[in-house]
């Protein structure tokens, strides 16, 4: 039994160990050789490297696994490639247009490319591998059209090779989360019980411990772009060869929870560049690039590196293991098989968390002073473009939301509608409550500055409109009435919850960004730390000043005071009331407050008062009201 387990894992293990053996050989006379012809990065600002350090070093790479690969299924006589996505001669051409790819980035790494070269090069390997290698995604999916089938597989590969490209900015970083990753998708070979196909595989992983040896920090040699993009070139193709027909976790779903760290970091890259493109733009501030494919400081190493006091090794190891869980979920996910739906849940919920969190201090906050940016905008022609499409966007989203209601409540109802009975239903149910909608006067009102009696109007436009459309269907003899007459109260309750939402969904996005906003200002130090003494009225409408022009403030509200008793320890609008004006001096000096900000109403002996308090505290004081003051003739 042992002797019959070692036969069957000896090709493995050769396979590994030769492309380890020869990359271990081969990466000290590349780097020597690259460091004679200048391809060394020097540190500067964005680098974090503090001494000269040779790149290029990919090209190591792709020789030890490539040559030591080659000669092993020459001399073993074994097939080069096993699965469904394998054609005639699949492996000598993708080696072909790997060695093309490792060439364009160690041109790069030599010579500094523009990046536009550098994606074209790349868009073309990517459509060879479709064209002339025969890769797709056929397999997993037989009736995808040919044209976004050659789409698909060209945003595929072309994304992972600038994925791997982009998270390559610490020591070991990039090869030791591939090294996990192709681990990963041999586990799921095995487990679907196809591990011939992962032989590539653990020669690809051999050569990647081989190289890691000397890029672990503190590394002697980077990856370069030609390593970068050959790791991500092969991780790409990888799964388009070994995809299974009926195993979805193994086609798609592990290869993108191995690689997800670097497919995230990507996205987050893409979406933050973008934004601050258009910020410059609009602004005609110095502040980034106007290019979007220039580099930027703000990937997930980068951030994590500067949360954990710039250890490389620990940022590395943080990235390690979060890759790690992500390959682990995947191969527990596959082995449990149709028992997952929980775990898909959790995995959904964590992952939701992360992703929020990694982009509320920095892509949020960017979209944010976008979005603040437009909404300040006062030129004439920005106001009556923003004016004239508010009213079409309410029409649209209210048409969509109240036909998504119709179909809500036949699934919650459980009413047996056949097909022929649904559109009438349809037709009649939101034609009738969107009439009812109009002669209300909802579109006439400007929902930013809506009351409690424009939210009544609308609830009664809702109520009547489904009483009236229940009426009209009750007396259409063309129509089941069962089909809605029973979901009348429902259907009124349903629409008038989901267009409220929407209407309130603007003042909710404002009030997050200005949350994004003011955990942004906590880091700064020039910003003044106001506290409010007053929480009813008046402070409820210095805050929404503040809230409306967040963008251009330098001012941070970090508590409140309010003499009555009662309200201590709560909070209002976000903020905790943290006492009563009598201990004001010890708030003031425990919050760190520069500035008192008095919004109630206030007798001239109570103003005496509040100024003799606070006195001793240095902080100033000022007046926020809402005067009514008669116009002289």
């Amino acid at each position: 039994m042992v002797t019959e387990i070692a036969l069957k894992s000896l090709p493995f293990a050769v396979a590994f160990a030769s492309a380890l053996l020869l990359t271990l050989l081969l990466t000290p006379l590349v780097r020597e050789m690259n460091r004679s012809l200048g391809m060394v990065d020097k540190p500067d600002p964005r680098r974090i490297n503090k001494t000269p350090i040779p790149r290029g070093g990919g090209l190591a790479l792709f020789v030890g696994v490539a040559l030591s690969y080659s000669v092993f299924i020459l001399i073993t006589g074994r097939p080069p490639l096993q699965g469904a996505g394998v054609g005639p001669g699949t492996y000598w051409k993708l080696l072909a247009i790997a060695t093309g790819v490792v060439a364009l980035g160690y041109a790069d790494d030599r010579f500094n490319l523009h990046p536009k070269v550098k994606l074209s090069g790349q868009l073309v390997a990517a459509a060879l591998c479709w064209l002339w290698a025969g890769l797709g995604l056929t397999n997993l999916f037989p009736s995808l059209p040919s044209w976004i089938d050659f789409l698909l597989t060209v945003f595929w590969i072309t994304g992972a090779i600038n994925a791997f490209n982009l998270i390559d900015g610490l020591d070991g970083l990039a090869s030791g989360i591939a090294l996990i990753a192709t681990l990963g998708m041999a586990g799921a070979l095995f487990i679907v019980e196809n591990p011939q196909a992962a032989l590539f595989h653990f020669a690809f992983a051999g050569g990647l411990l081989g190289f890691l040896r000397y890029n672990y920090n503190p590394a002697s040699v980077f990856l370069g772009d030609s390593g970068s993009m050959y790791i991500g070139f092969t991780l790409a193709t990888l799964p388009l060869v070994s995809q299974e027909t009926d195993s979805f976790l193994v086609s798609a779903g592990m290869p993108m929870l191995a690689m997800g760290v670097p497919i995230f970091d990507t996205s987050l890259a893409i979406c933050r560049r973008s934004v601050r493109h258009l910020i410059r733009r609009r602004e005609e501030t110095s502040e980034g690039s106007d290019n979007v494919m220039v580099a930027d400081a703000d990937h997930l190493h980068h951030r994590i590196l500067r949360s954990v006091g710039l250890n490389q090794r620990k940022t590395a190891w943080i990235l390690y293991g979060i890759t790690a869980l992500a390959v682990a979920f995947g191969l527990v996910a596959m082995a449990l098989r149709s028992r997952t739906a929980g775990l898909w849940l959790l995995a959904v919920a964590v992952a939701s968390f992360i992703v929020f969190k990694n982009m509320a201090r920095i892509e949020l906050y960017d979209v944010g002073r976008l979005l603040n940016s437009v909404a300040r905008d006062n030129g004439t022609s920005m106001r009556r473009r923003v004016a004239r499409l508010s009213v079409p966007i309410y029409l649209i989203c209210d048409i969509a939301l109240l036909i998504a209601s119709y179909f809500a409540i036949l699934r919650i109802e459980g009413y047996p509608a056949t097909a022929a009975d649904i559109p009438p239903g349809l037709l009649v149910r939101v034609f009738v409550t969107f009439i009812a909608l109009v002669a209300a006067r909802v579109y006439q009102t400007v929902w930013s500055r809506a009351m409690l009696s424009n939210y009544l109007r609308l609830a009664a436009a809702c109520i009547l409109g489904s009483l009236a459309s229940t009426i009209a269907v009750r007396f259409a003899p063309s129509i089941e009435a069962s089909v809605i007459v029973g979901g009348t109260l429902s259907y009124a309750l349903l629409t008038f919850v989901s267009l409220a939402a929407l209407r309130i969904l603007r003042p909710a996005v404002r009030d997050l960004f200005y949350a994004l906003d003011c955990s942004q200002l906590k880091g700064r130090k020039d910003v003044s730390r106001v506290l409010v003494y007053g929480a009813g009225l008046r402070y409820r409408a210095f805050r929404r000043e503040l809230v409306r022009s967040s963008a251009a403030n330098e001012r941070m509200i970090v508590g409140l005071l309010d003499d009555d008793i009662l309200l201590r320890g709560q909070y209002i609008g976000g903020m905790r009331i943290e006492g009563t004006l009598q201990e004001a001096p010890e708030v003031i000096n425990r919050l760190n407050v520069d500035t008192v900000i008095i919004a109630c109403v206030v007798t001239d002996a109570w103003m005496k008062v509040i100024k003799e308090m606070l006195r001793p505290t240095g902080v100033k004081i000022r007046l926020f009201s809402l005067v009514e003051s008669e116009v002289p003739a």
